[in-house]
């Protein structure tokens, strides 16, 4: 029990430092400047209660599930699915947003180039910075990353112990912690401006982020509580920040202090480096506060950029191991499961952010509208029954887009209205898809229950017993005549049946594992139509299943016609992928699915690509 309470602590530690992010680091300072300590605090603590919240909702996710110490990562694999783009997008910005961040606020106040050289400088610090996250990723991989991290935690507690004892000689002689400071004219929305999005966006911001699925599938592993592990996460991750925006406070009220925020395009004025810039002009180069200062920072980055490789590199590599299509499969797995081209976009988007200009508010308002909705329909995918209908991509992504350019124009115009309306437009249409689909699928379920309570009335009884005799008396050929060994229907191959005893079980249903075989019956005259010269004794390939699923629909029963449909939907150098439809008498939907194929040596069994004349054969029906 003590060890997993250590566990939970060390795992909290990585959680803390992997979110302390450039939002974390730099704009708790802008909050502190433009709001005093009530706008540090509005930031801080739904910062933190999003963590444990994700912590705690995630406990009982795969405390539902079944599978053990996998039940969360067997989750996760389902769940993730329809938002594998956005998941690789959120990553990509919350990277971009923390290098840009550190380069901005630390390096280029920091004047170590002039004139020509600046642009070789940038791009050589961004490089190193990048590269530090590469290596320390690669280092420490996922059951390592707590350790390095409580190193990397015991070094950042002595920096913040080591600036603590150095501002005491030159505390002011009154702080006043309770209200903030005079309001200096910095232009920007208003209070509530800021807060009612960051609220919103800080509170379901975690659940699109990789590292803490990852964190928290691998501490479910360790049979560790992620509940108290996200527990002191927060705990530590709202020291943190609050360490950092009263030290801006700190600044803010020396009499040494002068103001040293700079216009941005917008007109706004932005302060994120102030406390650089008042280090560097007041504390010797070599002296020990620059130091632990920038050490502060540059451990908090470094504990996001190489938690971000390795979450990067944990998705990648499976979603690619995972991946059938055609095109993916024409580049080596090397290079697409890597992390390594992400974090050379992050690069380019970084100096691309400081090259136009751009403030760290510019990044953050994806996080407060775009990334809002996803969020919100995540949660409601992992609590809610009704909400578990495919993902409409289209209509979510342009809510999202809708949503930011509402959020933008209402910064831009120092709008109120508009920014809530922004962070509070995507939250209100997941809950308006959720409620659709509920209604849905309780008139659904209603008039499912209305038919069946029908079908008991005498009258309606004898009426269909009538029809089913009447049509029993028609034995000639069905008008929709199939050949024999079945036929194409565009791109379909279509074989139809009648079901007999022999298919049924005990109460008269066809027997659900003759469905099965009704689609290998198809598969196989489907492969005799397009492969004629097919000789089990001269094949140099065989064709083997490689997975094969169904889901059913309705129930079809004796002498009932069954009509199987196949065709090719995907294939990979490797594996080809055939899906199939199975309709009744009626043509109703008796249900779907597909099967993967994979091609082997007639030899040795050896795994194939997929032979040429296979491939010709296919390609027409695909």
């Amino acid at each position: 029990m003590n060890f997993r309470w250590l566990n939970s602590i060390l795992w909290g530690n990585s959680v803390a430092l992997s979110w302390m992010w450039g939002l974390g680091l730099f704009f708790s300072v802008q909050m502190t400047f433009m709001f005093g300590l009530h706008g540090l605090l509005m930031f801080a603590i739904p910062n933190a209660l999003g963590l444990m919240l994700f912590g705690f909702l995630t406990q009982i996710v795969a405390n539902r599930q079944s599978g053990g110490q996998e039940s969360l990562a067997i989750y996760f694999d389902k769940f993730s699915k329809p938002f594998r783009l956005i998941l690789y997008i959120y990553q990509i910005v919350a990277l971009s947003l923390t290098v840009f961040a550190l380069v901005k606020y630390l390096f280029v106040p920091l004047n170590l180039a002039s004139g020509p050289l600046i642009a070789l400088y940038l791009c050589l610090i961004v490089f190193v910075i990048l590269a530090a996250g590469c290596l320390f990723g690669e280092e420490f991989g996922i059951q390592k990353i707590k350790l390095s991290h409580a190193m990397l935690g015991v070094l950042l507690l002595v920096c913040v112990v080591a600036i603590l004892w150095n501002l005491t000689p030159l505390m002011p002689d009154k702080l006043v912690w309770a209200a903030s400071f005079p309001r200096v004219d910095v232009g920007g929305p208003d209070f509530l401006g800021y807060a009612i999005p960051l609220v919103i966006g800080l509170l379901v911001g975690p659940w699109l982020d990789l590292q803490h699925w990852q964190r928290a599938i691998q501490i479910h592993r360790e049979k560790t509580s992620i509940r108290a592990s996200y527990f002191f996460g927060g705990m530590i991750f709202f020291l943190m920040l609050l360490f950092h925006g009263c030290l801006a406070l700190w600044v803010m009220s020396t009499k040494d202090y002068q103001l040293t925020s700079i216009t941005g395009l917008d007109g706004f004025q932005y302060a994120h480096d102030l406390v650089t810039k008042y280090i560097t002009a007041n504390y010797a180069s070599g002296t020990i506060m620059p130091f632990a200062y920038f050490s502060f920072l540059a451990i908090c980055a470094l504990t996001t950029l190489d938690s971000g490789y390795v979450a990067l590199k944990w998705f990648l590599e499976k979603n690619v191991e995972k991946s059938e299509n055609m095109l993916i499969s024409l580049i080596p797995k090397q290079i697409l499961g890597s992390p390594i081209p992400t974090f050379l976009i992050v690069g380019f988007v970084t100096l691309a952010g400081i090259a136009a200009r751009l403030e760290l508010e510019y990044f953050m308002v994806f996080y407060a509208s775009f990334f809002v909705g996803y969020a919100a329909l995540a949660i409601a995918r992992c609590f809610v029954p009704n909400s578990q209908q495919p993902l409409p991509q289209i209509r979510m992504f342009s809510m999202a887009s809708m949503s930011l350019v509402i959020f933008a124009f209402g910064y831009l115009n120092k709008n109120t209205s508009l920014l809530v309306l922004g962070a509070i437009l995507p939250l209100a249409y997941v809950i308006w898809l959720v409620f659709n689909a509920d209604l849905l699928r309780v008139v659904t379920e209603r008039a499912g229950e209305v038919m069946e309570a029908a079908s008991e009335i005498p009258a309606i009884k004898a009426i269909t017993r009538t029809a089913t005799v009447a049509s029993g008396l028609d034995v000639s050929a069905p008008h929709d005549h199939h050949a024999l060994a079945g036929h194409f229907e565009g791109k379909w191959f279509v074989y139809s049946m009648i079901a007999t005893y022999a298919d049924t079980n005990s109460v008269g249903n066809v027997y659900f594992g003759m469905y099965g075989m009704y689609v290998g019956k198809t598969r196989e005259l489907f492969f005799n139509t397009v492969l004629p010269k097919f000789d089990l004794k001269t094949t140099k390939y065989f064709i083997l299943t490689r997975s094969f699923e169904h889901k059913f629909v309705r129930e079809a029963r004796e002498f009932d016609t069954i009509t199987v449909k196949l065709k090719v939907g995907d294939f990979n150098r490797k594996f080809c992928t055939l899906e199939h439809q199975i309709f009744g008498s009626e043509n109703e939907v008796l249900g779907k699915g597909k099967q993967s194929l994979l091609f082997v040596s007639s030899k040795d069994y050896a795994l194939l690509d997929i032979p040429s004349e296979v491939y010709t054969a296919f390609i027409p029906y695909a």
